[in-house]
């Protein structure tokens, strides 16, 4: 591992007058902490995206490469975990991802290349959550208000708004009580979606159960590569060693439970949820089934109140998950701006928490409301952001720390996946970019639709 020094930007130096670390990565939190902060990072409203996954996949592919990226994300987070300990145990711990890479590879620009990542993957989920959100008020208004005046952008403002109070929250520990809600709340609007699947699967107005994939070899290919991103956006997180930072140290064999936590859920959620929804609507699936469910035209195939209740288990489950992904914007900020030897509520560091914090919650709902198809992003996302930090930095990072032998099994499964999903990032930030430019001519600025 490479010894860093004084001017290195990732160097543990300063690391007493960096309040970044000391407020809001404090580590107090104790295993099952970390497992709701990654439930929450993890099992969203994207699993609704499922069924549309299938879609483009058909049932075979669709089970595969689910459960196949269920599998390497769990190797790579155990061993991101493992990495982690290791720098614990030599007395190095690490809490922000962009050191531990730029660390253990002896590469400034390691650095620089997992922050930008980082940031555009967190900055892209606050403003996708704040977006959503605004279209869970907007469906809720809808129904209630049929001929209500009231557009997309001013349900955006209001989430906006929301959104800045909670985050004035100081550290990412104390968001544990709003995410064990959050795990609570992925489980009760993917039991209430499944339900509703199943009635309309079961229903004299169900479409016809089509389960074919597109007639073009090349637009199967598009779209299977499209899924595969889908799904790694899905199942990405880009923030383990920062939720790992959050536990109280010594922090070692803590994260795999945190992380058997999640993937219990994950598995409850994902699978139920896939499977229901593509059995109900094969081919004709949305990228939201909850729109398959409450279809433009023809009569709802879920009753109302069900649709409403997992409507508002959404939109309170996407104030969480916008609050965990701006926890790394907050740490870089207040890095920066406060100071660690005054108080964490001190009037030196609170004024300047308010004031960043409610400005980067602001250009996030204007985004949003700028944007109303940024969710067109989320195959590029999952291609180029989540695929290089959870799929193929993991393994390199576990091979250069623990250095398994070259003829060892766990050596070459590391390089092999490293290699397939550096493909795979490629393909899919090909074949995802390509369906952004086909839907191009629907993108409209503050539009009060969101592009499916």
């Amino acid at each position: 591992m490479a010894q860093p020094t004084q001017l290195d930007p990732f160097s543990e130096v300063r690391r007493d007058s960096d309040a970044g670390a000391a407020f809001v990565l404090e580590s107090k939190g104790e295993w099952w902490h970390a497992g709701f902060h990654l439930t929450t990072a993890i099992v969203g409203p994207t699993i609704l995206t499922l069924p549309y996954v299938f879609r483009g996949l058909g049932w075979g592919l669709g089970f595969t490469c689910l459960t196949v990226m269920g599998f390497v994300t769990f190797y790579s987070y155990y061993l991101m975990s493992k990495v982690l300990d290791h720098c614990e145990k030599a007395g190095r711990r690490h809490i922000r991802f962009r050191e531990l890479a730029a660390d253990v590879l002896g590469s400034g620009w390691m650095f620089y290349f997992v922050i930008f990542i980082q940031t555009a993957i967190n900055t892209g989920v606050g403003i996708g959550a704040i977006l959503l959100a605004g279209e869970c008020l907007q469906i809720m208004y809808s129904d209630l208000f049929p001929n209500g005046s009231l557009k997309l952008y001013e349900f955006i403002a209001m989430v906006t708004v929301v959104m800045i109070v909670l985050s004035q929250l100081p550290t990412f520990h104390s968001l544990r009580h709003i995410n064990l809600v959050s795990l609570l709340l992925s489980l009760g609007y993917t039991f209430l979606v499944v339900g509703a699947c199943i009635n309309a699967g079961f229903s004299k107005n169900a479409p016809p159960k089509d389960y074919s994939l597109e007639s073009s070899k090349s637009a199967r290919i598009f779209s299977g590569f499209t899924s595969i991103s889908i799904i790694a956006a899905i199942f990405g997180n880009g923030i383990l060693p920062e939720i790992q930072a959050t536990l109280a140290p010594p922090a070692t064999g803590k994260m795999v439970k945190g992380l058997l936590m999640c993937y219990s859920v994950i598995f409850v959620t994902f699978y139920s949820a896939a499977v229901s929804g593509y059995w109900a609507f094969g081919n004709e699936s949305n990228s939201n089934i909850l729109k398959s469910l409450m279809p433009d035209n023809g009569p709802s195939l879920a009753p109302t109140s069900v649709i409403g209740l997992a409507v508002v288990f959404v939109l309170l489950q996407l104030f969480a998950i916008g609050l965990v992904y701006s926890q790394v914007a907050f740490e870089i900020m207040e890095k920066k701006s406060a100071d660690v030897k005054q108080g964490l509520f001190s009037k030196r560091n609170l004024i300047p928490r308010l004031i960043l914090r409610t400005l980067y919650m602001m250009f996030c709902g204007f985004m949003a409301a700028m944007l109303p198809f940024f969710g067109d992003i989320n195959g590029v996302v999952g291609a180029i952001g989540f695929i290089p930090l959870d799929f193929i930095l993991p393994m390199l990072l576990y091979n250069m720390t623990h250095k398994p032998p070259k003829t060892s099994i766990i050596y070459w499964t590391n390089i092999s996946i490293m290699a397939v999903f550096t493909g795979a990032g490629f393909m899919g930030a090909f074949s995802s970019t390509r369906k952004l430019i086909l839907d191009a001519n629907k993108f409209k600025l503050f539009s009060s639709d969101v592009v499916d």
